[in-house]
């Protein structure tokens, strides 16, 4: 790798170094502006929904409970990783999701199954998984014999 020439590297460092003091001029005034509005709430307690809650819990995390001691947060380190702890975590666990059994295929789906088997009464279950594939649906070979079933068509030799 080629090596910088002294006027560039000093360039770069200079600016990384102009940059980096940017930043840290628009922490203080966020920190200094943050001490200003606790003091006009003055002893009262916020009230966080789960959208907000989440959103601080996210980035408090990346900062660790050391740097967030040493900032003036409006809610308590401890309480900013609790609701780390709980609402992120929560984002993982499926409780939307979980039902029993396995999602149902769509209407449209089982459309486009029963009007291929009685369109083409020759394809068998593994033929019309591939027409299917082919449109851009994954439906097992198993399920489309159910909707087939369900419909009351016979498998393709007896159609």
């Amino acid at each position: 790798m080629a090596r910088l020439s002294y006027p560039l590297q000093f360039f770069v460092v200079a600016l990384a170094g102009w940059i980096n003091q940017h930043q840290r001029d628009v922490i203080d005034y966020l920190q200094a502006e943050n001490c200003v509005l606790r003091e006009q709430l003055g002893p009262r307690r916020l009230r966080f929904t789960n959208d907000p809650r989440i959103r601080l819990a996210a980035k408090a995390k990346l900062l660790q409970r050391r740097m967030l001691r040493e900032l003036s947060t409006i809610v308590r380190p401890d309480t900013l990783l609790a609701w780390h702890r709980h609402l992120i975590a929560r984002k993982y666990d499926g409780h939307y999701q979980r039902g029993p059994g396995r999602p149902p295929v769509t209407a449209e789906i089982r459309q486009l199954v029963v009007r291929m088997a009685t369109e083409n009464r020759d394809w068998g279950y593994t033929r019309i998984q591939g027409a299917l594939g082919n449109l851009g649906h994954d439906v097992g070979r198993g399920t489309i014999a159910t909707i087939l079933r369900q419909h009351g068509i016979e498998p393709a030799p007896e159609r």
